[in-house]
């Protein structure tokens, strides 16, 4: 039992570590290289741990090499057009102006339900509002809506308010983020104003959020904002 757990904890950091170097996306983001190679290593370190008969080196190496081999195919595709259709495909036009390509449709072997599903998740009811609907080389769809099908913008109403970014978590759980805090522009004095305020000290508060207009939302522990 001690060799299979020491077996497991080393084959969980191998594998954390592999797909660390693989990049960071979601399985649906996944391009076809990605998923097989995802596969892969997870079948191999299967093998590898229901069988301690099987040298664990002999699990961790083809582990390591298909990660390689992902890393150099992934700088390979950067650097050629070619390569990266190859092997990833290109982008395929399934609308088009609220028409439907039927033929590609067929070659992508989509159906009626997985189009309309798809057009759903966008929050679009009607084919004849799409101006382009693509499928993506993952297998997502992106569409496009016709301009007179888009709700209206701040912009389209001459109310657009200044550009800020977003709220930044100053103090989470307890504990104080000097880096968040810098971004957003705002020091210590500043903060401790904040909390004298409240009648708080940093370790009472569960979440701080503030954005560089000074606008904050505090949530002290076991209490509400």
């Amino acid at each position: 039992m001690t060799i299979v757990l020491i077996r497991s904890l080393i084959l969980y950091f191998v594998v954390m570590f592999s797909i660390r170097l693989m990049g960071k996306r979601q399985l649906g983001e996944l391009q076809p290289s990605e998923l097989v190679i995802t596969i892969l290593i997870s079948n191999i370190a299967t093998l590898s741990l229901e069988d301690i008969e099987i040298p664990l080196l002999h699990g961790i190496l083809p582990i390591l090499a298909l990660v390689c081999y992902e890393v150099i195919t992934s700088w390979i595709s950067l650097k050629s057009i070619r390569f990266r259709r190859l092997i990833s495909g290109t982008p395929k036009i399934i609308i088009r102006d609220g028409i439907i390509d039927q033929e590609m449709l067929k070659t992508l072997r989509f159906s009626v339900d997985d189009l309309m599903t798809a057009l759903r998740m966008g929050g679009i009811f009607f084919i004849e509002e799409v101006q382009f609907a693509v499928v993506e080389t993952n297998g997502s769809v992106s569409v496009y809506q016709k301009p007179s099908a888009q709700p209206a913008t701040k912009q389209d109403v001459h109310a657009v308010p200044s550009c800020f970014d977003p709220p930044q978590i100053i103090i989470a759980d307890g504990q104080l983020r000097e880096k968040a805090l810098a971004s957003i522009q705002l020091d210590h004095a500043w903060l401790e104003q904040i909390l004298t305020r409240a009648g708080l000290s940093v370790s009472d508060i569960f979440m701080l959020t503030a954005d560089r207009t000074s606008r904050y939302q505090l949530i002290p522990k076991g209490g509400h904002s």
